[in-house]
């Protein structure tokens, strides 16, 4: 999924310039929003913090193109939006 700061700060509820921050390693997302972006990209808090190298507990990617997991990514969204 190919999102630019503004398209995730709007799915984020936070600012354009807070993910811009998040970037750049100026501050750091309060627990809540991590949970937020855990959830949104579908991978865990442990992920996100480099814990651990599996995207997602329960589906292993590891031997999956960054396209394959994109692919799976847009059924995941699709399934989301239809519920």
């Amino acid at each position: 999924m190919k999102l630019n700061q503004t398209e995730l700060a709007e799915r984020l509820n936070v600012s354009k310039q807070t993910v811009s921050n998040w970037e750049n390693n100026n501050i750091l997302p309060s627990i809540d929003t991590l949970i937020k972006v855990a959830d949104f990209f579908g991978v865990s808090i442990d992920y996100l913090l480099g814990k651990e190298n599996k995207r997602n507990d329960i589906l292993d990617t590891s031997a999956l193109t960054e396209e394959e997991i994109q692919d799976i990514q847009k059924v995941i969204n699709h399934i989301r939006k239809n519920r």
